[in-house]
């Protein structure tokens, strides 16, 4: 993978816990992106071992103000 293609693959996985989230959690649709960053942050922290090494390396110093920028962009291709 590239850093080229880091954005993107942080993307995936954030969205991975996303749609996670708002399963188990359905109310979450509804809670502002701050929050949702601070839930997903804290998920990805718990879970991190079920990442292959190559998304651990990409999130292990992920920040809730990056995963909320993420949250927030909408990449086109």
């Amino acid at each position: 993978m590239t850093e080229e293609n880091a954005p993107d693959e942080k993307r995936k996985i954030i969205n991975k816990f996303l749609m996670r989230l708002t399963k188990e959690q359905p109310q979450m649709y509804y809670a502002t992106t701050a929050e949702v960053s601070r839930s997903i942050h804290t998920m990805i922290k718990e879970h991190t071992n079920r990442l292959s090494v190559e998304e651990q390396a990409l999130v292990r110093h992920i920040s809730i103000e990056e995963i909320e920028g993420l949250l927030g962009f909408h990449h086109n291709k």
